[in-house]
């Protein structure tokens, strides 16, 4: 039967080849020029990421990170499986020039105006426009792809849409006018750009004076309402619950690590891309790891208006805002409250190679190797105890830290090699390291279980009890007075 006829004549087709055209069609070219646009907006995440405050925002711009860098991932593939498709090929500077103007807000609402407003919504139009004109079958792997792009930025659209209503704000008029002449100057990005001679793009911000807020920003308080630590630290080896109580927390405190990560790879802009795709991974797992432990507090009754939500930097940030207290004459407690607006002229010093060599090294082969031994005693314990929630969430960050811990045996060599330092003798450094810091734990915790007041009515130590009591109550461990010792906390 033959097939039916068209009432209307389909629409005109954007042909990929000239006549002079050899084996590299026009896309490979516009396919680069959105690869570095998809790249720059990942590094405009990064360096404007610390600013967003909010827990669950917070969560939405590290998945975002994790989103850039599949995006990118999957336009660099394509590229490549074209003949004379190289992903890191050349690209016009003027698309540099467009990524800095947005980078060069006046304030975070601005960039992120910028961000998913003009870029993100701009390439999911030019991505449609794409799909829409060219041929439905020769091209079909590059429409397939930019689908999936396109869906995967119909949720940080939805995010940006939602904080927006959130948090109403109109872009200033004069960045927005930079932003709309720049996309204008780069033909709002339907049409590959021709790359001049010694006029090729950098990466994003790197001939720019940006720098990074050096204090990540947040509204939930910072300190407990009474400390609790110390106790944790005395009690961990010998009490099951008091262990249940630290993962919990102690992985919420693991939302601090991305925003660290942010630096690395807004600094680290020397590295292969995929050692880029490879932090943002692992940012994406600690960010959900926070999420984890934020999760198991609320399934217990534990707010962080309670217990806090301290920075890894908690010293550095305290001895600031006392500076800052002591030159204003105000109180400590006035300058936490007021911290954000405090903070915010704070910005932090770019990471050297040697810094982000040490980073990394730091947290792949000290941390997260020094605390193999300690989650799996716990998730086998709370396995055993029945509550298989808590021992649910040790695995997964197991799996998810045993790839972090390959990461770092893949780059430090690389990174090594960048920072001039000798990595031969890393894991030999590393097992040191983690030797002293082992030591260093017990001779605190042997220090606590002498010092520490275990008297009812003592403030810190009746807020201790109630944060077991009310685990306790939450889900009782069946294993709670037959759990013999474990190892001591690492460090």
């Amino acid at each position: 039967m033959p097939p039916a006829t068209l009432d209307t004549p389909p629409p005109p087709r954007q042909v990929l080849i000239a006549p002079d055209s050899r084996q590299k069609p026009r896309t490979v070219d516009l396919l680069n020029d959105w690869q570095y646009v998809e790249r720059s907006i990942h590094r405009l995440i990064c360096a404007w990421g610390r600013d967003v405050a909010d827990w669950d925002d917070k969560s939405a711009i590290h998945r975002h990170v994790w989103d850039q860098a599949e995006c990118v991932r999957r336009l660099r593939e394509r590229i490549e499986q074209f003949p004379g498709g190289k992903a890191d090929a050349p690209v016009s500077d003027e698309l540099e020039q467009l990524a800095n103007t947005v980078l060069l807000a006046p304030a975070l609402d601005d960039a992120l105006d910028g961000i998913y407003l003009h870029l993100i919504k701009g390439l999911v139009t030019v991505y449609g426009e794409y799909c829409t004109h060219v041929h439905p079958v020769h091209d079909a792997p590059t429409i397939c792809l930019l689908h999936e792009i396109n869906q995967i930025k119909s949720q940080q659209w939805l995010w940006y849409r939602d904080y927006r209503r959130r948090h109403p704000h109109t872009t200033d008029a004069t960045y927005r006018t930079r932003v709309e002449a720049a996309l204008e100057c780069c033909n709002q990005l339907r049409e590959a750009r021709p790359v001049l001679p010694d006029r090729a793009a950098r990466p994003a911000g790197v001939a720019t004076d940006f720098r990074l807020s050096r204090f990540s920003v947040r509204h939930e308080p910072l300190r407990p309402k009474q400390p609790f630590m110390d106790y944790v630290r005395a009690d961990f080896a010998t009490n099951i619950e008091t262990r249940r109580l630290f993962w919990a927390y102690g992985y919420m405190l693991e939302k601090n690590l991305p925003d660290d990560q942010l630096a690395w790879l807004y600094y680290g802009h020397y590295m292969p891309w995929q050692w880029q795709h490879d932090v943002s991974r692992h940012l994406w797992d600690e960010s959900r790891h926070g999420d984890s432990g934020y999760s198991r507090l609320r399934d217990f009754g534990i707010s962080l208006d309670e217990v806090g939500f301290p920075g890894y930097d908690q010293a550095d940030r305290d001895k600031v805002l006392r500076e800052i207290a002591t030159a204003r004459g105000i109180t400590l407690d006035e300058a936490y409250t007021r911290q954000a607006e405090l903070l915010a002229p704070c910005k932090l010093d770019p990471l050297d190679k040697a810094q982000l060599y040490q980073n990394v090294f730091m947290i792949g082969m000290v941390a997260e190797t020094g605390h193999f031994v300690v989650k799996n005693e716990g998730y086998v314990d709370f396995k055993e105890g029945q509550d298989l929630e808590s021992a649910e969430m040790m695995l997964f960050d197991i799996i998810d830290e045993t790839a972090h811990v390959q990461y770092a045996h893949r780059w430090l060599p690389l990174l090594a090699e960048h920072a001039g330092i000798d990595n031969t003798d890393y894991r030999e450094r590393a097992a040191k390291i983690r030797e002293e810091s082992q030591q260093r734990a017990l001779q605190e915790a042997g220090r606590l279980q002498q010092e520490l007041s275990r008297t009812p009515g003592d403030p810190g130590f009746d807020f201790y009890q109630s944060l077991l009591q009310r685990i306790r109550a939450a889900h009782p461990l069946t294993n709670a007075t037959t759990c013999p010792p474990r190892s001591p906390k690492p460090m």
